[in-house]
């Protein structure tokens, strides 16, 4: 009789969801449309969810459990969408003198530094009141730990002690200069607020003691569009309280960064992992070498030449890492992005700042959506498939437990009664 091979596990599914304000709404009509594809929730059918900003945003809030039913998120993708339509110009007002502000903030910064002018223009950034307020009624007081599925959420941390090199094994004050890890540990940092739950998981740690509202009001903290964000978490390790002046988790963050600095390390080896990625658009571009040359200090940062610097480190570490995470996670990989500055129906583009909630861009990213979802149509159909199959496996992995549980249960008390206990 042939012998039956070892039925394969089931992969883990990862979802990606890139920053970009209000450009979130295109992953927030991809999710929608799944959501409808399908029949399912989101949080049914992903196992990791992880992104930064406006992607921090919608993971969050699809993982926040119902309170009629704990084990059901409160809000499905559709209600997302509405969240940006809704909330949008409160968070981001119309504000033709946010420039100049911002302009005579630093004007002032060069020269006079006077305070209180610093702090009546608003140092050129939007209420971070509004986002708060717009955030809590999302979340309330969840925890990181109430996620309904293991949760990433990134966040640049820009405070921190003198900086140290770590120390190494056995060294004394009076050992040689480092010679093997020269790595440093304080200063400003990447930081990674994770609830690592899925089934499998290895090299876990419990969640940082945070709420969710602080996470991602930290990680939503888009340099020059709104302040830092302060809050305090007790660490996951040794329950030490920290304090975490946090900005934009873009800053670093993408899906190369996000599999190789946080996810990779929890997936068993003997696990396939599918990653889904849902963009906003990119606008990495080239620049001739004559216009690069002619920039100047000032040049590469100036809005008015598309700040060519920061569209650089934008991109940098996205470009160097990609080759090797298409590498290892090979056909695995669907990903679901366009540029926002090439193709055919450029004029009716949406806005590539993050702060345009204007009707006419809500129009132009629900078509944008629709545009890249059929240039796309055969891989989302294959990624519903692949949602419903994990879901199914994982009711079946869920039922199979508590059959097992329930058999357990009856044997020890059969044996109990048989020992006359």
């Amino acid at each position: 009789m042939p012998s039956s091979s070892p039925q394969k596990k089931k992969p883990v599914i990862a979802l990606f969801n890139y920053g970009g304000g209000m450009r979130g709404l295109l992953p927030a009509h991809f999710m929608q449309k799944i959501e409808e594809t399908t029949g399912l929730h989101m949080s049914d059918m992903v196992d990791v969810f992880m992104g930064p900003s406006t992607g921090s945003i919608l993971n969050a809030a699809l993982n926040i459990p119902n309170p009629h039913d704990p084990t059901k998120p409160k809000f499905k993708a559709r209600h997302m969408v509405r969240f940006y339509e809704r909330e949008g110009i409160h968070i981001f007002p119309r504000d033709s003198f946010r420039s100049f502000r911002s302009m005579i903030h630093d004007f002032n910064n060069r020269t006079m530094r006077i305070e209180q002018l610093g702090n009546l223009l608003k140092h050129g950034h939007y209420e971070h009141a509004s986002l708060g307020r717009s955030l809590r009624a999302l979340y309330g007081r969840h925890k990181l730990s109430d996620s309904l599925k293991s949760l990433i959420i990134p966040v640049y941390n820009i405070e921190g002690e003198a900086l140290r090199p770590t120390q190494e094994q056995g060294e004394t004050p009076n050992s040689p200069v480092h010679s093997v890890n020269t790595f440093l540990n304080e200063g400003g940092h990447a930081l990674w607020l994770k609830n690592m739950k899925f089934e499998g998981a290895q090299h876990t740690l419990p969640p940082q003691q945070v709420d969710i509202f602080d996470a991602v009001m930290a990680s939503t903290a888009a340099p020059t569009y709104f302040p830092c964000y302060s809050f305090d978490m007790h660490d996951a390790e040794n329950s030490k309280k920290q304090s975490i002046a946090g900005i934009d988790g873009s800053i670093f963050d993408n899906p190369c960064i996000s599999y190789m600095g946080a996810l990779r390390r929890h997936i068993p080896a003997d696990r396939d992992l599918i990653i889904i990625v849902l963009g906003t658009g990119y606008f990495n571009r080239s620049y001739k070498k004559e216009d690069w040359n002619r920039f100047g200090s000032l040049g590469v940062v100036d809005p008015s030449n598309d700040m060519p610097l920061i569209n650089i480190f934008f991109y940098a570490s996205e470009t160097a890492l990609l080759d090797s995470f298409r590498h290892e996670v090979g056909d695995n990989l669907y990903v679901f992005n366009k540029s926002l500055v090439s193709g055919p129906y450029m004029r009716d583009y949406p806005n590539t700042d993050i702060d345009d909630a204007s009707p006419e861009n809500l129009r132009r990213l629900k078509n944008f959506f629709e545009i890249t979802l059929e240039e796309n149509r055969k891989s989302f159909n294959e990624i519903c498939e692949i949602l419903v199959k994990n879901y199914d496996e994982s009711r079946k992995s869920v039922k199979s437990s508590e059959k097992e549980s329930k058999t357990t249960s009856i044997g020890d008390k059969i044996k109990s009664k048989l020992l006359g206990k």
